[in-house]
């Protein structure tokens, strides 16, 4: 039998392990992910997130990390600015809760990509040895290194970039290199980005979209 005291410490330890269990985020549910896809976001980014749009980005198969966090970036905060600035985007999210966030990640993560193809070859060409190797002139790594060979890209830590639409890697490209995006951690994409011309860029994204 429980002496008063040991007693009282148990309900406090059971307690304690109950508000946090209460606090634990919930699995993302893509199931649930898909319907609200369906609704807000399927006339940009297709039901199944390939969009035919090359101003809209390809999101399946994307990493879930990857997505939920743009998706909390451009999300309206009332006390700050959203990290990253966009009024479509933030009128979409606007309405969409931090688990309704998690559950669109999850199902666009789970979908299988329609990778986009490269359409010049010769600018391809150009891009792959900026990609592969970099610039040592200018100091400008490759893109490889952190996106990796065939631009599977890193979960949790760098997005897959192979088979996206050329000319949204461009947009994002110059976006990094103006400073109009700026929700890269460390602002490691602008200092790549300020270091390449428009036709590095050009011949980069080209290439990206033919990767496999």
């Amino acid at each position: 039998m429980l002496r008063p005291l040991a007693y009282a410490a148990s309900a406090a330890a059971l307690l304690c392990v109950g508000a946090a269990a209460a606090q634990a985020p919930a699995k993302p549910d893509a199931a649930k992910g898909q319907g609200i896809a369906s609704q807000v976001c399927a006339a940009c980014h297709a039901a199944d997130g390939n969009s035919p749009a090359a101003a809209n980005p390809k999101l399946a198969g994307q990493f879930y990390d990857y997505l939920h966090k743009q998706l909390v970036n451009f999300k309206p905060q009332a006390d700050r600015k959203t990290a990253r600035d966009n009024a479509v985007m933030a009128g979409m999210v606007a309405n969409l809760s931090a688990a309704d966030m998690q559950n669109v990640a999850a199902y666009y993560a789970s979908q299988k990509l329609k990778p986009a193809v490269a359409k010049d070859k010769e600018l391809a060409a150009q891009g792959q040895k900026i990609y592969r190797g970099g610039n040592a002139a200018t100091g400008l790594p490759a893109c490889a290194g952190c996106h990796g060979p065939s631009g599977a890209g890193m979960p949790a830590q760098y997005p897959r970039i192979s088979g996206q639409f050329a000319e949204y890697i461009e947009a994002q490209l110059k976006a990094f290199r103006a400073g109009t995006r700026a929700n890269d951690p460390n602002g490691m994409m602008r200092g790549v980005a300020v270091r390449m011309t428009d036709r590095e860029i050009q011949g980069v994204a080209e290439y990206v979209a033919g990767l496999r």
